[in-house]
């Protein structure tokens, strides 16, 4: 009868004493990493209200920068709770942590060398994150390898792994760090709208120049368009000569990440003016190409 009492005893003993500790282990880790979100998630929260709150029509760089390195920091803080919660609770196990550390040696080589690409992607998200190549709402063209064509979208999110972006149809694209090969940053510094108006071949040019440049004087000035635009926009002139049709160009430096909503202000006043005009539009006003500049 002492004999079975006595195992029984033992597990009792246990779970007052090391089971409950690995169970307030537990807690503890789930609790910390919850506040260590809550925490993430209300910086991140202050530092969009303060860009907003700036008056500003876009984030600053510093701003993008800061958000980007809190989300690197939140989940390098969850990634250490969880690894030291799992030393605790092995140690409380009677596993040996001390005799783990050559094979957690070889393991570790095993792992260099079979998770390669993982090593490369926290690598390359390291470097993205330090040189500020681009933050949180930031508009980019990633090429990655694989892929000629490359993805468009916002970037709603920086890790040390990945980066994760919406297309402007709602979907979300996740690029590893280490797959992306070019990066084209539509949101830095300035952008730039480039509008081309087709009109035929026997318009006189000296009118539709006229037409464009008193649309882009008033542009400039307007209430809603003109904090878009870093200065009045400029025509170039003839860019191409077709059979029947000559392209007129006409350029606006803009905020970052502004020059799509620019150029479909501007496209929309330039088919108007000159319709008033009388001048006839060989095609619709729709071969701009908005770029960004760095």
């Amino acid at each position: 009868m002492s004999l079975a009492i006595a195992p029984i005893t033992d597990i009792t003993t246990w779970m007052r004493s090391s089971g409950l500790e690995i169970v307030l282990f537990l807690s503890g880790a789930i609790l910390l990493a919850r506040f260590i979100r809550w925490l993430g998630d209300r910086i991140t929260r202050r530092i969009d209200a303060a860009s907003v709150g700036d008056g500003g029509l876009v984030r600053s760089e510093a701003s993008k920068h800061r958000h980007a390195l809190t989300q690197v920091i939140m989940w390098s803080a969850l990634v250490l709770v969880y690894c030291v919660c799992a030393a605790l609770i092995l140690q409380r196990l009677g596993v040996p942590v001390t005799g783990l550390v050559a094979p957690a040696a070889v393991a570790g080589v095993a792992l260099g060398f079979g998770a390669q690409r993982i090593v490369q992607d926290v690598l390359a998200g390291i470097f993205i994150i330090a040189e500020r190549q681009y933050g949180y709402g930031d508009m980019v063209r990633i090429a990655a390898l694989g892929s000629e064509a490359g993805v468009s979208g916002t970037v709603e999110e920086v890790t040390l792994r990945i980066t994760r972006m919406r297309s402007a149809n709602g979907e979300v694209i996740i690029v590893p760090n280490g797959q992306i090969v070019q990066v084209i940053n539509m949101s830095r510094d300035w952008a730039r709208a480039v509008i081309d108006i087709p009109v035929p071949s026997s318009t006189d040019i000296n009118q539709v120049q006229g037409v464009l440049r008193r649309v882009g004087d008033a542009a400039a000035v307007d209430e809603r368009l003109g904090p878009l635009l870093l200065g009045p926009p400029s025509v170039l002139g003839v860019e191409s000569i077709e059979v029947d049709t000559l392209h007129v160009r006409i350029v606006a430096r803009t905020l970052p990440g502004k020059q799509f909503e620019a150029g479909r202000e501007l496209r929309s006043r330039v088919a108007a003016a000159l319709r008033q005009e009388g001048v006839v539009v060989a095609a619709d006003v729709d071969t701009a190409h908005p770029t960004g500049a760095a």
